[in-house]
């Protein structure tokens, strides 16, 4: 079994760091959708958690899909569901 099939979906916040994940689900209204997009973040992607900022601040995650990295707000992490993957593809 795999570990993304075993624990299901979980929010980017949540997600260990340096750990393949793939995006499955976006929640938030239009504006979040289409701001993700204009990130390069789509639903199939692999990206993977780098640094965390302290005191709850911006977290950095690494596409690598899109071989591109972005600084996003917790609040924003909360809303998109990744599954844990064990290898990269």
């Amino acid at each position: 079994m795999k570990d993304g099939d075993r624990l299901g979906k979980i929010s980017l916040s949540q997600a260990p760091p340096d750990t393949p994940l793939r995006i499955v689900d976006v929640f938030g209204f239009h504006g979040v959708r289409r701001r993700l997009l204009a990130l390069g973040f789509h639903k199939g992607d692999i990206i993977e958690l780098g640094s965390r900022g302290i005191f709850h601040g911006p977290i950095l995650v690494k596409n690598l899909t899109a071989d591109t990295s972005v600084a996003l707000g917790r609040g924003i992490a909360r809303k998109i569901m990744v599954e844990i993957i064990e290898e990269r593809e």
